[in-house]
């Protein structure tokens, strides 16, 4: 009884270790605080929805977004559309075959915005846009370290209870690794004129966070550690090419049993 009583002790630790484990599966060891921050700013209502300006903060401390940059998504929780986009653009417009006169500049569910590229004429600039998606670190350059556009939401809320947040957020920076955790809504955003004597908020500000995981970047990991428990007579297998395969795909490379 005491050595079966003792296994199922053993068997709960290991499955709460699991579970801790998975809670954490974005988190990157050289930078454990590290992130990038998406803020979303609703700075007036339109008669259909409103006008926002979305913001990137790289606040890892070594981690660059190099070219091609990155890429932002979402889900739409209604039938939100984007009229417009300054400082960025979606990859595709989407449907938009309901609309007449005036066509929306996206109307997928799911959207997906990235940044324009030096050179973009100045109607089509917002502050800190068109580098490419090109993100410094913050512990490098703070200056350089953010990446905004201008979005035209309708057929959404007009007030501050009936806007949705979106939900789903992705972030391609420019491969995978980042998981983004969903929209929070957050004290409205304050901002400063260039001569200090006046202060200005947003109407209403919600926060998405996304982390970084060499886990989640890498799906061929170059080394894998295997364990088993004094009851199991077994060893549980590395994935295969965890080691990196050359030629032969079929194996798992030179690893040590």
């Amino acid at each position: 009884f005491l050595s079966r009583f003792t296994t199922l002790l053993l068997l709960l630790s290991l499955l709460s270790a699991a579970t801790i484990f998975t809670s954490t599966e974005a988190y990157d060891p050289l930078d454990p605080t590290g992130n990038i921050t998406v803020k979303w700013d609703i700075m007036s209502w339109t008669p259909d929805g409103y006008m926002a300006v979305v913001t990137l903060y790289n606040f890892q401390q070594y981690r660059h977004i190099q070219a091609p940059g990155w890429s932002l998504g979402w889900t739409w929780r209604k039938r939100e559309v984007i009229w417009d986009v300054v400082g960025g653009q979606t990859t595709e417009q989407g449907d938009c075959s309901r609309f007449k006169g005036n066509i929306p500049h996206c109307c997928k569910k799911k959207p997906t915005v990235v940044d324009l590229l030096p050179g973009t004429p100045y109607n089509k600039q917002v502050a800190n846009c068109c580098k490419g998606g090109v993100l410094s670190s913050w512990a490098q350059d703070p200056s350089a370290a953010a990446a905004s556009f201008q979005l035209s939401v309708g057929q959404a809320g007009t007030t501050r209870g009936g806007a949705t947040l979106p939900v789903n957020f992705t972030l391609q920076a420019p491969g995978p690794g980042y998981t983004c955790g969903p929209a929070k809504v957050v004290k409205p955003s304050r901002f400063t004129t260039a001569d200090k004597r006046r202060v200005t908020q947003a109407l209403m500000t919600w926060n998405v966070t996304c982390t970084y995981s060499q886990f989640l970047a890498q799906k061929t990991p170059t080394c894998c550690v295997s364990l088993s428990s004094f009851y199991n007579n077994t060893i549980v297998p590395c994935p295969t090419c965890s080691c990196g395969c050359k030629s032969n795909t079929t194996l798992s490379g030179s690893c040590v049993k």
